[in-house]
């Protein structure tokens, strides 16, 4: 059974029993300050769970994109190296919203499994909650009886709280889960060991395919459980694992969902699959990883050094790391993967197939990237090699191993692997004591203690006014306290808000709300999943009290404007540079405006100015805006509205119009466009492969950045002496400049080459080696290191120079040795170097012939230089 079928058996069971066939939330999360990426089936649908949302639809199911490479769920060590873990993978799923429970969900998985698959009911068990004292909750009964009907009770294992007890976090809903496992051994194993005692051992063929989670539970902040009002059923089966039993494989990696990526891994590299444990695990890697980079790419996230797109770029780095190191790739080859990928999968995802072009782009560009890196970080470790050897030691420092993986993505296997053929080993304590602060730095920096939510009023339909109104009547229906850096704040949730939650790319609306007589500013409006939060320094005195919610009116009109001019700016490059042309990400902010786009070159600075002429023709139309809510999907769809992949939108949405523009938003914007007044775009470039970044300015910013360009004009005018031909006086004086230069460089020459015979005029005799030791002028600081090899080319027979001289307060030293000092070991550089560096506070290093040393205490200059004549002197006596 294909694995195209085998999704689709699935939906048209569910369909069948009542369940509401729903698509995949995008991979990468948005508006959830507690995960980066969906890494479970239930994460779309939290906000029914904590009671925020309803749902259209009491019973749903799904197949979903899911990912799992940090926090507790993290399974990147495992892929490759076991038949079936992977970062990014499938999560066939049913859902009941306070439907149904334990009964038809556990009869449904049965059925589903043993009669619409035939999978053999013999190798199939069952694990049940054992309970736990401590939360005072007993053995699932309820479950364990289900499960009586169709497995003896041998089958019916009990499970500890770590296996069969879920939890969201560490407050929020939960349960006891069910999990059904499957025997793939073969016969002879099974009779003589017992499935029972494998099953969530970590027995590659006894393995987890399916879960069944009853949330029945509310875990406080306290640790207490209360019963939640509505029980819920989450199940997620594994689609990876499930295509592997039916396909009668020993491996995920055997189905026909990686085996067509393995064959072009090997087909691309020449290595054949199988020919060795190490490059097997490679190719097993790199197709599981093509898929996360991919639909990763697809769902908005593209590769970067910042919190979800480092996650990315991490995981596309260690692909080609693994091809570098065991398959021997030195050239791009991820992106030939992808049509491939394709092919498998752009089907069921057919956004795979929409971002094709794109997705080729980023991937190409980022391996091109890191296999420079690559290269850079082996000259490097080249380097810290020799210097290892040149001083008799075995173990590398771990600091250093640590900065090459930190500064340069140098991957510390690879520099262990490399130290190993060289008789090297890192110091791996000093290396994992770095990373340890490291990350205690990032946990400081993101640790908040969140309290649980106080409610007031039983209201949990907030409901959003502020396309309306910028002021109404509220009341507070809970609130919880949050502690971020020791610094209490407190988040509010209203029964009505007129302020705008940051989200779709625009800043959270701020103001205050006043009652009584106090008045309390809002100094943020956030999104967690679907609730509006309002962020305040202070609680309100009275919480009973009704409040009057006032909104930043100004801060609000300025934001508009620049949402507005996003969707201008994106309409007008569209026109310009083609339809290829797709937003990537945006940041509206009351100052300015950033619009991420897709294409593939720098635009023009004709280009540019066209497209800023576009958008203020549409501005000068005073085009009004034409606005339409709660409209179904399709029907926006059919309207012309643009969708942006990456982003989940509901089943009706809201669209917003200017003309010919038409997209799917969520935003605040100016009822006409001359509302905006002016637009100018300050700066355009790259963010990252195949991705620019436009940044500009509306209204008063736009007049004030024309104001300031206007008086820098007039200044350079002035000081140039320049009526009216601002542009050839300036050229005038980059040309006059030129030629001073040119004489001053000509001159500097000659300076050198007198201090040079100077010095070489000056040179000391010890025992047939000529010695030199000076402080040389400042001027020829920074020709410190051409002058000593210009010495040590024209200085005939043995010689060594000490130079050093001070440079803007800072001192620098260099040593020098004719090859026959250097290669005969009476001195070395490096060590000289370091010997007398340190009487101006500075290190220094290099090779055996050469080295050289800053530091920050200008005054031991002299002191260095004596003690370098000594400890020449003392050496050549």
């Amino acid at each position: 059974m294909r694995a195209s079928e085998v999704r689709q058996r699935f939906f048209d069971f569910f369909k069948s029993k009542g369940h509401q066939i729903v698509p995949s939330a995008p991979m990468v999360v948005k508006n959830d300050p507690t995960l980066m990426f969906t890494n479970a089936g239930m994460n779309q649908f939290k906000d029914i769970f904590l009671g925020n949302k309803v749902s259209s639809s009491a019973r749903v199911a799904d197949a979903q994109k899911c990912l799992r490479v940090s926090g507790k769920h993290n399974d990147l060590e495992e892929v490759g190296h076991d038949t079936y873990h992977h970062t990014m993978f499938e999560m066939l799923g049913n859902w009941s919203f306070g439907d149904y429970f334990k009964k038809e969900a556990i009869d449904w998985a049965w059925e589903f499994l043993t009669s619409e698959l035939k999978i053999d009911q013999s190798r199939l068990y069952a694990t049940v909650f054992e309970g736990d004292s401590a939360d005072g909750v007993d053995r699932d009964e309820e479950a364990a009886q289900c499960w009586n009907k169709y497995l003896p009770e041998d089958r019916i294992i009990n499970g500890n709280k770590k296996d069969n007890f879920w939890e969201m976090g560490e407050s929020g809903p939960c349960g006891p889960c069910s999990e059904i496992h499957i025997d793939l051994r073969n016969d002879q194993d099974r009779q003589t060991k017992s499935g029972h005692e494998l099953v969530n051992q970590d027995h590659p063929e006894v393995i987890e395919i399916w879960n069944l989670v009853f949330i029945q539970y509310n875990r406080k902040a306290n640790g207490e459980l209360t019963q939640l009002p509505n029980k819920h059923v989450d199940t997620g089966m594994g689609f990876e694992r499930l295509c592997r039993v039916l396909q009668k494989k020993e491996s995920n990696y055997d189905t026909d969902i990686f085996l067509p990526l393995i064959r072009q891994i090997s087909s691309l590299t020449g290595v054949k699959y199988g020919k060795s444990d190490d490059s097997d695990i490679a190719m097993r890697v790199i197709a599981d990883h093509i898929r996360t980079i991919a639909f990763s790419i697809t769902d908005g996230q593209l590769p970067s050094n910042n919190k979800a797109g480092y996650v990315i770029r991490r995981i596309l780095r260690r692909a080609v790391r693994y091809a570098y190191t065991f398959l021997d790739v030195r050239r791009p080859f991820l992106s030939g993967l992808v049509p491939v990928l394709i092919e498998i999968m752009g089907e069921a995802y057919p956004e795979l197939t929409a971002q094709k072009e794109l997705i080729d782009k980023v991937v190409y560009e980022e391996e091109e990237s890191f296999l420079k890196t690559l290269a850079t970080g082996i000259a490097m470790l080249d380097k810290i090699v020799e210097d290892t050897l040149a001083r008799e030691y075995k173990v590398v420092d771990g600091k250093v191993a640590f900065e090459l993986y930190d500064t340069y993505g140098f991957p510390l296997d690879l520099t262990e692997l490399i130290l190993s053929e060289k008789g090297l080993v890192v110091n791996r304590r000093e290396f994992e004591t770095e990373m340890d602060a490291q990350k205690a730095r990032a946990r400081n920096a993101a640790t908040m203690e969140t309290g649980d939510w106080v409610v007031l009023r039983d209201d949990n339909e907030e409901e959003f006014v502020g396309y309306d109104f910028q002021e109404t009547d509220v009341y507070i229906t809970r609130y919880r306290s949050v502690k971020l850096k020791n610094k209490e704040q407190y988040q509010l949730v209203f029964n009505i808000t007129p302020f705008y939650a940051e989200s779709g790319g625009q800043v959270g609306d701020s103001g205050y709300i006043t009652g009584g007589n106090e008045k309390i500013d809002i100094i943020d409006t956030r999104k967690e999943n679907d609730l509006i939060i309002h962020i305040a320094k202070s609680l309100p005195k009275d919480l009973h009290e009704k409040y009057k919610a006032v909104v930043n009116v100004d801060k609000r009109r300025r934001a508009a404007s620049n949402h507005t001019a996003t969707h201008l700016l994106h309409k007008a490059l569209r026109t310009m540079l083609g339809d290829h042309v797709e937003q990537k990400g945006s940041l509206v902010h009351p100052d300015y405006l950033r619009f991420d786009f897709a294409h593939f070159q720098k635009v023009t600075p004709d280009e540019i100015r066209e497209v800023e002429k576009m958008v203020n023709a549409d501005i000068r139309k005073n085009i009004q805006v034409e606005e339409h809510r709660e409209v179904p999907l399709e029907k926006a769809r059919e309207m012309g509205a643009m969708a942006l992949f990456g982003e989940k939108y509901g089943d009706v949405v809201r669209t917003i119009g200017f003309g010919d523009s038409v997209e799917l938003c969520g935003g605040t914007h100016v009822h006409a466009t001359g509302e905006i007044g002016f637009f100018r775009i300050i700066s355009e470039g790259s963010v990252s492969a195949g991705i620019r970044r436009i940044e500009a300015v509306t209204a008063e910013k736009a007049e004030e950045l024309a104001y300031n360009q206007a008086d820098v004009l007039e200044e350079v005018a002035s000081l140039l002496k320049s009526k009216g031909q601002l542009r050839k006086s300036i050229e005038n004086l980059i040309s006059q400049n030129s030629r001073l230069t040119k004489d001053l460089e000509g001159m500097m020459q000659n300076f050198l080459k007198i201090e040079k015979q100077s010095i070489i005029d000056g040179a000391e005799e010890h025992n047939g080696v000529k010695v030199i030791v000076k402080q040389v002028k400042p001027e020829l600081g920074g020709n410190l290191k051409d002058l000593a090899f210009q010495l040590r080319n024209e200085i005939e027979g043995e010689m060594v120079a000490v130079l050093g001289c001070e440079v803007k307060g800072k001192p620098q030293l260099a040593v020098i040795l004719s090859d026959d000092l250097a290669k005969g070991g009476t001195l070395n550089a490096v060590e000289l170097i370091r010997a007398i560096a340190q009487d101006i506070q500075g290190g220094g290093g290099g090779q055996p012939f050469f080295a050289s040393a800053g530091g920050k205490n200008p005054a031991g200059l002299d002191s260095a230089l004596t003690k370098a004549k000594a400890l020449i002197t003392e050496k050549f006596a």
